[in-house]
């Protein structure tokens, strides 16, 4: 079985906690994180892999191509960008092979930048269903049936 390197150690995003301040210097931290969340889940592959971690648990890149219709380097090349976008850790295992587990706090910022986003809308949408209540014109009235 081949021997998996660790990766280049780049340091993943820091971890955020707490919603993200409206107009703050943070909210565009929060935007920038859930931005490179958004781009590695554009990807099927990429959720294929997360998909499998979240279901078994910590593996290696060979653990994950043998479940999956990817080859090991392809897999190895996502996890790269998958612990880039601090989604994944790298963690030494045994015999110099590296385990893949799944963090969750670049989600779940990407989460509540949906969450931020749907709130917006749905006060927006909110204000003008109640502005065209006010406006349309009374429904008529049909006159009763005399026959």
């Amino acid at each position: 079985m081949p021997s998996e390197a660790m990766p280049s150690e780049a340091a993943p995003p820091a971890p955020l906690t707490g919603p993200p301040p409206a107009g703050g210097p943070r909210s565009a931290e929060f935007e920038a994180v859930a931005e490179r969340v958004f781009t590695a889940l554009a990807d099927p592959s990429r959720r294929a892999i997360l998909s499998a971690l979240a279901a078994a648990g910590p593996a290696t890149a060979t653990d994950l191509a043998a479940r999956l219709p990817i080859s090991r380097q392809a897999i190895a090349k996502h996890l790269t960008l998958l612990a880039d976008t601090g989604l994944v850790t790298a963690e030494p295992g045994e015999r110099r092979r590296v385990r893949y587990r799944l963090r969750s706090a670049p989600m779940q910022v990407a989460q509540q930048f949906l969450a931020a986003l749907a709130r917006d809308w749905d006060g927006r949408l909110d204000a003008l269903q109640e502005h065209l209540d006010r406006a349309a014109p009374a429904p008529p009235t049909e006159p009763p049936d005399t026959t």
